[in-house]
């Protein structure tokens, strides 16, 4: 198969239709079916397109689909017909229709038995009808409206309600092109009315992991005993609630706060599913059907509800990473997190996490250890509550999602070759919680931060040599502080969608005001530099600032068009002359500015050449004690321009698909530095000292989680001035080979120059 040609079809409608040709006459996508013939075997394998033979009889029915389809926009006349062009054994199939007049509603009517039902859909109708006098005939929108009829009948207590009921009349005018409606809601069969239900007694069931009551071990072991297999604790919560628990591990007040649909209260769908999603989203049972119903033995109209749920293994470990390549130096990122569900019967998770990251610079020959540029361990423990804690009476904000509350805990160690080794702990409290389906907030009201950084003798002495004391103090020095942190999200539930939406994340985080204005009524002592300290300690003082605005497009189909902006401020002020070492922005990275390093970008045009001449010892040991530390900044502005598009349905067991991208941004310091030459934010400046990135990607979508892998270009950098910024046009036969650009540059800065930077990892960058 070559083409598909659709003539005579309205532009609103000539992409839809193309759908509804036959899968198999249409073309192949060309990866796909290269893919075919270089690895399935002849369709042994499962692997791409196998090629589209021509079929008369599938053309046919394509054409009868197309046909169908325009008479229920509203063509009623509409009638196609189909041609096929043979070309080199390749066949161009051209539909042509005959759309003849839009038919449009001249008149509705309803015709409602039962009159409370009646009222109620006169009410509701202007809400969501799509039928309206004047718009076209289509009977797409009479589907739609008879769903939501459905859908209506169930919030307000009809459970035996049936589409059947709903039913449509209309005579169509063909000389004058319109078409008159009537709705019809049937009562049911012998009855003169629907009837509405309520809900009576509710009996939760947990079962075990498996799915039993329970499992051979336990049987053998009871039965030994002379004890009943399956026993399970049984508990009658209230007049209400039944609670039976076969695994014996969970409290009613596990389940008992998320059941939206109580005694009394009127049978509602919308109740029912809320139910199912809210239970399942407590991350501690693996299956939850929507709850059961069964009518009572009289004739009151009240259901008994039933909800059987199948628990999650109690302990689960999970191993994620991911790698970076760039010419002689590699490094990975590898986590582990090791989760105990359900710790004290309350649906409570308790989370272990340990995360190491390595960097290797393996440019100097060095191989192993020694190799070893830096590392960071990080320890942390977090226990999340599915509820708000709290010395005040919350009402429980779950009609939009499970709130949360965590404590958290994380011990980290850095270490950095021949410069300096931190540690720090970090002890908080955060709430989280959904306004809306779309608007999520978290709070943490308590984070407490103790670091200390032992700098490395030699180091010490150099930049102390050279005048560098903001890096001595910023490195090499204990602090704690105690802050707050606000964030805002909308839409993060659209996240994983392929529709057209905004996202917007903002974090406000400040520190130190408290302390500050406990040390001033103390009148605690200050230190050497003038700052208040409390119980003998110096502590921070700041505000930062950082938003990630998101503008999704669906452009077709799995295709889209991703644009991220995201800038953020941080500034220190009080008993700070700067930002502690943890709350500085860096560049560089998979999900930042792919084509440069983790830390190796900016401050704004900062050259490393300003260490000295690479020949000098002592300056080259500067720069490699440096090297990935030096380049922060208090100003962040980071954006991303990335066009994602499927390319192969079919690669062993995975979806293929590819991106194509360009990053550009830096970080730049608050104020002038002499650390820092020319890395201060200067709007007048800012284009000349941004850097801009481009490359392409492949992403392994395996349905749970996604593989990524990206190649990332400089093509332009902020380091140099003027047209030699422009790297990628200016040296494009350096890319992959070594010549007089890249030997200049590592005589100047002592190191290579990578164009290319290689990022693996797991999950979409953004």
């Amino acid at each position: 198969m070559r083409t598909i040609t659709l003539k005579g079809i309205d532009k609103q409608y000539s992409l839809v239709a193309l759908n509804y040709v036959d899968k198999e006459q249409q073309p192949n996508n060309w990866l796909n079916l290269q893919l075919y013939y270089l690895l399935s075997k002849h369709g042994k394998r499962d692997i791409g397109e196998a090629p589209r033979i021509l079929d008369s009889n599938l053309v046919e029915f394509s054409r009868l689909q197309i046909e169908r389809f325009l008479q229920n926009k509203g063509f009623v006349k509409a009638k196609v017909d189909y041609a096929i062009k043979i070309k080199k054994r390749k066949a161009e199939l051209i539909f042509t229709a005959n759309e003849g007049p839009l038919f449009r509603i001249r008149k509705f009517q309803d015709s409602i038995q039962d009159v409370k039902v009646r009222n109620l859909y006169r009410e509701k109708r202007k809400d969501f009808s799509h039928v309206q006098p004047g718009k076209a005939f289509d009977l797409d929108s009479l589907a739609y409206d008879r769903d939501q009829i459905f859908q209506m009948m169930k919030r307000n207590g009809y459970y035996d309600f049936y589409r059947q009921y709903i039913t449509y009349d209309y005579d169509t005018v063909f000389n004058s092109s319109v078409a008159d409606i009537k709705m019809i809601i049937a009562n049911p069969p012998g009855k003169k009315e629907h009837a509405q239900f309520t809900i009576n007694n509710t009996l939760i069931t947990i079962f075990r992991s498996n799915g039993r009551t329970y499992n051979r071990a336990d049987s053998i072991k009871m039965v030994a005993q002379h004890k009943i297999p399956g026993k399970a604790d049984t508990l009658q919560v209230d007049s209400e609630f039944r609670f039976v628990d076969y695994s014996n591990k969970f409290k009613p007040k596990a389940v008992v706060g998320y059941i939206f649909q109580h005694k009394g209260d009127m049978y509602n769908i919308d109740r029912q599913n809320l139910t199912t999603t809210r239970l399942s989203e407590l991350n501690v049972f693996r299956n939850v059907p929507n709850p059961s119903y069964v009518k009572t033995a009289d004739s009151t109209n009240r259901l008994d509800s039933k909800i059987d749920i199948i628990p999650l293994k109690h302990m689960t470990d999970r191993v994620e990473g991911e790698f970076i390549f760039n010419g002689g130096r590699s490094g990975f990122n590898v986590g582990n997190t090791f989760t105990d569900r359900n710790l004290f019967k309350g649906a409570e998770i308790l989370q272990l996490k340990l995360n190491w990251s390595v960097l290797f610079d393996n440019s100097t020959g060095a191989i192993g250890s020694s190799a070893i540029q830096n590392q960071d361990v990080r320890i942390g423990l977090n226990l999340i509550y599915p509820r708000i804690i709290s010395p005040f009476n919350f009402p429980m904000p779950g009609q939009y999602g499970v709130p949360h509350t965590t404590f958290s805990s994380t011990y980290q160690l850095y270490f950095q070759k021949g410069l300096v080794s931190r540690k720090s702990l970090i002890n908080s409290l955060t709430y989280d919680w959904a306004e809306t389906s779309q608007k999520l907030h978290t709070l943490t009201p308590f984070n407490i931060e103790f670091s200390e950084g032992i700098i490395d003798p030699g180091a010490k002495s150099q930049l102390i040599d050279q005048d560098r004391y903001s890096y001595v103090y910023l490195i090499g020095r204990k602090i704690f502080t105690s802050g707050s942190q606000y964030t805002y999200q909308v839409n993060a539930n659209k996240l994983f969608t392929y529709g057209t939406f905004t996202y917007f994340r903002g974090t406000v985080d400040v520190g130190g005001n408290t302390l500050s204005l406990l040390t001033k009524l103390l009148n605690t002592p200050r230190d050497t530099l003038g700052q208040h300290t409390l119980f003998g300690q110096t502590f921070a003082q700041y505000s930062k600032f950082e938003t990630d605005f998101r503008f999704y497009k669906n452009l077709g189909g799995e295709r889209m068009l991703v644009f991220r902006f995201s800038p953020g401020i941080g500034i220190p002020y009080g008993n700070s002359s700067q930002l502690i070492f943890e709350k500085n922005f860096y560049g560089g990275g998979a999900n930042d500015i792919r084509a440069w390093l983790p830390r190796t970008l900016g401050p704004g045009q900062f050259n490393r050449a300003v260490y000295g001449p690479a020949d000098s010892l002592k300056s080259q040991t500067l720069r490699d004690r440096l090297k990935y530390l030096d380049q922060f900044g208090e100003i962040k502005i980071v954006g991303n321009i990335e066009y994602r598009y499927p390319l192969v349905a079919n690669f062993f067991g995975s979806k293929l698909n590819g991106a194509i991208f360009t990053d550009f941004g830096n970080v730049w310091r608050l104020k002038p530095e002499t650390d820092s030459p020319n890395g201060t934010f200067n709007v007048n400046n800012i284009f000349q000292s941004t850097a801009i990135g481009v490359g392409t990607g492949l992403r392994f979508d395996l349905g749970f989680f996604v593989f990524r892998l990206d190649a990332a270009f400089k093509f332009k950098d902020p380091q140099f001035n003027g047209s030699d910024q422009w790297v990628f046009t200016k040296h494009f036969n350096e890319l992959f080979r070594a010549g007089p650009f890249k030997h200049t540059y590592e005589q100047t800065n002592g190191e290579s120059y990578n164009f290319m930077q290689l990022n693996f990892g797991i999950g979409l960058p953004f």
